[in-house]
């Protein structure tokens, strides 16, 4: 089990995933620059739960 994460985080991340498909991939510290880059998320905490879940729903998706 893991942890569930605010709407909003969830709402930001699946936006930026359907607006910029292949700028993401299973890389953390990738996905870190380029929500930096894409969004103007306020604090360095939110933007890395973005990054966080970005990646973890590309891993998911590689792994399939």
């Amino acid at each position: 089990m893991g942890n569930i994460k605010p709407t909003y985080i969830k709402r930001v991340a699946i936006d930026l995933i359907a607006r910029y498909p292949d700028e993401f991939n299973h890389d953390y510290e990738h996905n870190k620059v380029k929500v930096n880059q894409l969004t103007d998320v306020s604090t360095t905490h939110m933007r890395n739960k973005v990054a966080g879940y970005i990646t973890s729903i590309k891993g998911r998706s590689k792994e399939s």
